[in-house]
């Protein structure tokens, strides 16, 4: 990830690793500003109040590997938006923030849109942060994350909604109001008609260009054609006569020099294929008649043959299709009663085809979010919150409520407090209860999908099929920013361990306050602010740098003890890191 003139960044470059990546610093050093940039490049709204004092423009730019599951639907958004895949398959996003709020985005160095980085988004990364986790937290993204942990297969349930909303809307085509079908009847009549009367053939505007200009140079094509013949065949001293002269004294030599023969037969060769150009020009010039009727005629068929591509379409192939279709919606009409009885019998077999796959996956959610409410109250309960949670499922087989991804809506109901009835999970008025519940239910469902994947690879006795499934897990970057807030100890280790394990299948990046959430890291980057003395009013600048070893030992004692660091410090923060390590 690189920022460049971004708030009190002038200039900064991280590469977070694999796992889980701890960001920790002082209050105020500057760790939400590399989530809030990671923000914009998933099409979060952009300001140019981040733009660093004295610069034109702010640039945050990263690099994603795409692997696995995402693969796929990353593909199909570049391709639908019309950009290209790198050749090392990395995903590299760029935006631009300029003076007066104008900006720039960039996907694989193309020019894109904000809209196609939120497509892309969701499968690049996820933000949890203080008042920020529920942001994109909808009705669609609820059910996909139950389904996530079901291991819910949709195909059936999008074919099947999908041909009945097809149906669907060729009836509500047919069923419009009397008098609209009225006025199209007679326009449809009358382009019918015009287009029939012209008995049209595919092809016939060109073959009729090239017999227009034929005709109207027919003197000169007559002239350049008996010419070509008299040099060719007919006239004294020809390229026939010539070549045939010349095969005798060639054929002279053969007699005495043998080595001759193959340049006696290419000149026979090329006399044959002299005589017959002579020919075919000769039997062209034959065919060439002046008439100046024939031209008015050929004239005039292109002339109505233009006004009709004008009126139904820029091709004659497509006025013909154009045509074919007004034919066909001609005989709904006229047929009207009897389509409308054959596709309200299709409409009612897609129907019940829709609901028997819709009902199977109802069912499968309702088990699945049975489990998952015991998981995810037992793992927000191990995060210092006394709470109660609640999957509310609601099913409606009204067919106004149909969606390809069923007949559900999934609402996530928790009590945070003992004695306080369930509110919906958005409703959380604290950001750190709100980004803690957050991670207990990626940390669940990840179990949960686990748990399934081991179950289908079990299945599968080929090893290569087993080493298929496994590289088709999703894996994305999960960011979670002040969960620790208003915990510690033995609630602080919990979260640390439950980062831990969502690490093993997604890349973490934590911002944290914690030591003992720190000590669990894989990677660990300390962000500080520094105050450059040598620039002019002592202008302040934001770093991040990369810490291991007796560094990585040293930031951790300073946060246990604060600015002042003590030896007792020091090695309490060496047994911590060797315990989580």
């Amino acid at each position: 990830m690189r920022l460049e003139h971004y708030a009190v960044i002038d200039s900064l470059v991280v590469e977070f690793g694999q796992g889980l990546n701890l960001l920790t610093g002082e209050t105020g050093a500057g760790k939400s500003i590399l989530v809030d940039a990671l923000a914009l490049l998933l099409g979060e709204k952009a300001s140019s109040d981040v733009i660093r004092a004295g610069a034109e423009r702010a640039v945050v730019s990263a690099v994603f590997e795409a692997e696995g599951a995402v693969e796929k639907p990353l593909a199909r958004i570049l391709e639908q938006n019309g950009l290209s895949e790198s050749d090392d398959g990395t995903l590299i996003v760029r935006r631009e923030i300029a003076a007066g709020g104008k900006g720039r985005v960039f996907v694989n160095n193309q020019p894109a849109t904000v809209a196609v980085l939120r497509l892309l988004a969701p499968h690049l990364a996820t933000i949890h942060a203080q008042n920020e986790s529920i942001l994109s937290f909808d009705g669609p993204a609820r059910l996909e994350l139950l389904d996530a942990f079901a291991g819910s297969q949709l195909d059936a349930v999008e074919a099947g909604f999908a041909a009945w909303k097809q149906i669907r809307a060729r009836i509500e085509e047919l069923e419009r109001g009397e008098q609209d079908r009225l006025r199209l009847v007679d326009l449809w009549i009358f382009q019918k008609r015009e287009i029939e009367e012209a008995r049209l053939e595919s092809g016939e505007d060109d073959r009729l260009e090239t017999e227009k200009r034929v005709l109207a140079n027919a003197e000169k094509i007559y002239n350049a054609a008996m010419n070509a013949f008299d040099l060719l065949y007919e006239g004294n001293g020809s390229t026939a006569s010539s070549l045939r002269a010349a095969q005798k004294q060639v054929e002279e030599l053969v007699r005495y020099e043998p080595k001759f023969q193959e340049a006696l037969a290419a000149l026979e060769t090329a006399r044959i294929s002299v005589e017959d150009v002579g020919a075919t020009v000769r039997d062209y010039a034959g065919g060439i008649h002046a008439s100046p009727e024939h031209l008015v005629q050929v004239e005039d068929r292109l002339a109505l043959l233009d006004r009709l591509k004008r009126k139904y379409g820029p091709s004659l192939e497509e006025v013909i299709q154009f045509g074919g279709d007004v034919a066909r919606k001609l005989s709904e009409v006229e047929n009207k009663d009897e389509i409308l009885r054959g596709l309200r019998s299709e409409l009612a077999q897609a129907a019940g085809e829709y609901l028997r796959a819709a009902r199977t996956l109802s069912k499968r959610r309702a088990e699945a979010a049975r489990r998952l409410e015991k998981l995810v109250e037992a793992e927000i309960n191990d995060l210092a919150m006394k709470s109660a949670f609640r999957i509310e499922i609601s099913t409606s087989e009204e067919s106004a409520g149909w969606t390809g991804a069923g007949i559900d809506q999934v609402v996530y109901m928790i009590s945070t407090n003992p004695g306080e009835p369930l509110r919906q999970l958005e409703h959380i008025a604290s950001g750190g209860e709100l980004s803690r519940v957050m991670l207990a239910l990626k940390a669940s469902v990840e179990a949960g999908a686990d748990a399934t994947s081991r179950k289908e690879r079990e299945k599968v006795k080929d090893p290569a099929s087993r080493k298929g499934r496994e590289k088709r897990g999703t894996q994305r970057t999960l960011v979670f920013d002040e969960i620790d807030t208003g915990i510690g100890g033995r609630a602080a280790e919990a979260v640390g361990k439950k980062l831990k394990a969502l690490s093993r299948s997604n890349q973490v990046l934590c911002v944290t306050h914690l030591p003992q959430i720190a000590t669990f890291g894989d990677h660990h980057y300390v962000v500080e602010k520094k105050e450059d003395k040598k620039e002019l009013g002592g202008r302040t600048r934001t770093t991040i740098r990369a810490v291991t070893g007796e560094e990585r030992t040293e930031e951790v004692a300073r946060m246990l003890s604060g600015a002042k660091l003590t030896e007792t410090s020091r090695k309490h923060a060496e047994q911590m890191i060797k315990a989580n390590g």
